[in-house]
């Protein structure tokens, strides 16, 4: 057996990066320097045929240089604030921080706000100026938001939405308005801190819970207020995520009119999990036929998935229009 040459650590770190997979090994690429990618790349494209003795040494190295580091305790709940907030943005993470370190947190009548039900917070917003409405709302999860925006008068829904849509930086006249309003109805007020809020995302998150009829009344008054904006919320609403709650016989469907390419393109972006919605409305042998072309196709450009997720989105948002697909089980909202 040939001896293992020891690995410099741009090496080790080379073989660790390249044992990921594309979508993890490009999150880590992104946070490097130029330079530092520069030599990172350099490394990788000169490595060759890497052996389980090489892969072995990366890892022990990797092991090795973590055990000696460790990791410190200071502002530990800062640092996993921080993680969170890249990974799903500040307003999600603050949510999720105020679970799992409450006593870390500050109450103030808006972060109370959140922890409410949809039943609770009506009363409190019930004939108020649609813009505090737009800026609690966008605050609140998605389905409390969607239920709160239901109950509330529907000459005031599409002002409330199109609202959110356009709120950009939330003014301090605006927050105060708010914390004023709160304070007055829930009787907690621990001072305010200043938010980014809105966009057509959060519209978008908002109107799809709040059932079909609503968003198609809603969409179109926002459509004669602004089409550009109106355009955005829509492509918001359809995300290729969306298709997974098809049924079999709408994916099928779907699936007839979708390219073959497009469509292995598409799937290489997507776990192994999430495939499944497609597979499961394919015969077994065309499922298998599928994969097979997936793992033949070996690495794809990140620009290509996204294109192909895109057309197929396109193709399934004709197809909705045209009532050849449904989403979701349906409306209990009847005219």
């Amino acid at each position: 057996m040939s001896e293992v040459v020891p690995l410099f650590p741009a090496d080790n770190a080379a073989v660790m990066v390249m044992l990921l997979d594309n979508d993890h090994a490009s999150r880590i690429l992104a946070e490097l320097e130029p330079d530092e990618l520069r030599r990172l790349g350099e490394k990788m494209c000169a490595l060759g045929e890497i052996s389980p003795q090489i892969i072995a040494e990366a890892i022990a190295g990797f092991v090795d240089k973590t055990e000696k580091l460790g990791l410190v305790a200071h502002d530990r709940v800062g640092q996993v604030r921080t993680m969170m907030s890249r990974a799903v943005g500040e307003l999600k993470a603050e949510n999720v921080m105020r679970k799992i370190a409450p006593e870390e947190q500050k109450t103030s009548p808006l972060e109370l706000a959140r922890w409410l039900t949809s039943e609770a917070l009506v009363p409190l917003v019930k004939g108020e100026h649609p813009q505090a409405i737009a800026v609690l709302l966008v605050q609140l999860d998605p389905v409390v938001a969607a239920e709160v925006l239901h109950a509330l008068p529907a000459s005031e829904q599409s002002q409330i939405v199109h609202r959110i849509a356009t709120l950009g930086p939330v003014s301090p006249q605006a927050l105060a308005m708010l914390e004023e309003l709160l304070t007055r109805r829930i009787t907690e007020c621990h001072g305010q801190r200043p938010l980014a809020m809105g966009g057509p995302k959060e519209a978008a998150d908002i109107i799809n819970g709040a059932g079909k009829v609503l968003e198609k009344r809603i969409m179109g008054e926002i459509g004669k207020l602004d089409k550009a904006l109106a355009k955005q919320i829509e492509n918001e609403m359809f995300k290729f995520e969306h298709l997974f709650v098809l049924d079999p016989m709408s994916m099928g469907t779907l699936l007839r009119d979708i390219p073959n390419d497009a469509l292995i393109d598409a799937l290489k972006g997507i776990t192994e999990d999430e495939r499944e919605f497609f597979f499961r409305a394919m015969s077994s042998r065309a499922a298998d036929g599928v994969k097979d072309e997936i793992a033949a196709r070996g690495r794809t450009k990140l620009a290509d998935v996204v294109a192909a997720q895109k057309e197929i989105v396109v193709t399934a948002r004709k197809l909705a229009a045209d009532g050849a697909i449904v989403f979701g089980g349906g409306d209990d909202e009847y005219v």
